[in-house]
């Protein structure tokens, strides 16, 4: 699948409901992790996963093994998501209305979730006996 942009819309605090679509944002491949993508009370909420079902001891390998210091050491707020069957992340950071900068901010963020991705996954290879105990 081909990605070119992720929409952007913004949720309602009251009722969770989308009020209106905040923007149309070009990215890359790694679009293909991100789930959800919302603005909530002037948060940016993006969900992304590992884009495919892992097995149970690769999901306990890519918990441990993820670099989410990636993220952090950039100012993003990442949190994991515990209550889905993968692996799933939630990026949190400040909404600006202003389209160039969070373009530049999505598009970072999206490119720092598939090099991490690719990465953790490189990682686990060879570890499914240390996982499996």
């Amino acid at each position: 699948m081909d990605f070119s942009s992720l929409v952007l819309i913004e949720k309602d605090k009251e009722t969770g409901f989308i009020k209106r679509e905040l923007g149309s944002f070009e990215v890359n491949e790694g679009a293909l992790f991100v789930k959800k993508l919302y603005v909530l009370d002037e948060t940016v909420h993006m969900y992304f996963d590992t884009n495919k079902n892992v097995e149970e001891w690769e999901y306990s390998a890519i918990y441990d093994l993820f670099n989410t210091e990636a993220f952090t050491e950039k100012g993003y707020v990442l949190e994991e998501d515990l209550e889905e069957y993968n692996p799933t992340y939630i990026i949190k950071f400040k909404y600006e209305d202003d389209y160039d900068p969070m373009k530049k901010k999505i598009q970072e963020v999206v490119s720092l979730i598939e090099r991490e991705m690719n990465l953790v996954f490189e990682a686990i290879q060879g570890k499914e006996a240390e996982y499996q105990e």
